[in-house]
């Protein structure tokens, strides 16, 4: 192709000293920047046991991205995104760069297990598979729609089996992994995939839908996943989540305290 990769890194050790120069850099000029540094969770951890870290990781990326490219499209993987998202936001609020149609919580790799998941048991290819995900990015706060999945007939065991596995898809990663990280190659996939539809709208291609954790007023929670539009701009317009099933109905009804409490303790981080 004719993409072009360079890196910059940190400023070396100077006197008298100098700051980051590296981080300017790397985003000025930017129209995507695509956030998934921080560390990865080990046995037994819960994205959440990775805040202290990551929030800060995130806070000092995106305080850069509102001084050399407020203007770009962000792509926040880092984890617990529940929690990180706010802070990308209430750092441009602060900077007064904030544009709620470009701020996106990456939840695809949510809608990639799903889609492997219910493949797997109708027997289909998961290249004909488009569940839409929503609510957060941990736990029981990932809701799978398996309802509105067309053509599809699932026992309760089976329902209660892939939504579960949908939530927790990423613990069987940890766990497998041993202590030596969490899931890189399937998030870069998947992280890929949400870039190459951003940068699609932007170029002018019509009907790029995908599922983002995007501020909006759908639920009470100020941040929720839910099938965005995506144009030149960004976010261009937040989709409604359709009908819920009575089980999906007790999920969502279950995840909303969660992840208001999540959201909550991102913009705390900040406002401390």
């Amino acid at each position: 192709t004719k993409a072009k990769t360079s890196g910059s890194l940190p400023s070396q050790g100077t006197w008298p000293p100098r700051s980051n120069e590296g981080l300017g850099e790397a985003l000025t000029g930017a129209d995507v920047v695509v956030i998934p540094a921080g560390v990865p969770r080990k046995p037994g951890m819960t994205r959440d046991d990775l805040f202290n870290t990551n929030a800060s990781i995130v806070q000092t990326l995106v305080e850069g991205c509102a001084e050399f490219c407020p203007e770009a499209v962000l792509a926040i993987i880092s984890n617990p995104v529940n929690s990180t998202v706010p802070i990308a936001a209430e750092v441009l609020k602060k900077a007064g760069v904030y544009d709620k149609t470009k701020l996106c919580g990456v939840t695809t790799l949510d809608v990639c297990r799903a889609n492997t998941f219910v493949a797997e048991n109708q027997g289909w290819s998961p290249d004909d598979v488009d569940v839409t995900v929503i609510g957060g990015h941990a736990g029981i706060t990932i809701l799978p729609l398996f309802s509105q999945v067309p053509n599809a007939t699932f026992s309760d065991e089976d329902l209660d089996k892939l939504t579960v596995r949908t939530q927790f898809g990423g613990d069987e990663v940890v766990k497998a992994k041993a202590g030596a990280g969490s899931a890189t190659l399937s998030m870069a996939y998947a992280g890929y995939l949400f870039t190459e539809n951003v940068l699609k709208a932007m170029r002018g291609e019509e009907g790029i839908v995908q599922c983002a954790y995007v501020e909006n007023d759908l639920t009470d929670a100020s941040y929720f996943a839910t099938p965005c539009k995506f144009g030149k701009g960004g976010v261009e317009e937040v989709l409604p989540f359709g009908e819920l099933s009575a089980y999906e109905k007790a999920w969502f009804d279950k995840m909303m305290p969660d992840l208001q409490k999540q959201i909550q303790k991102g913009v705390d981080f900040v406002d401390k």
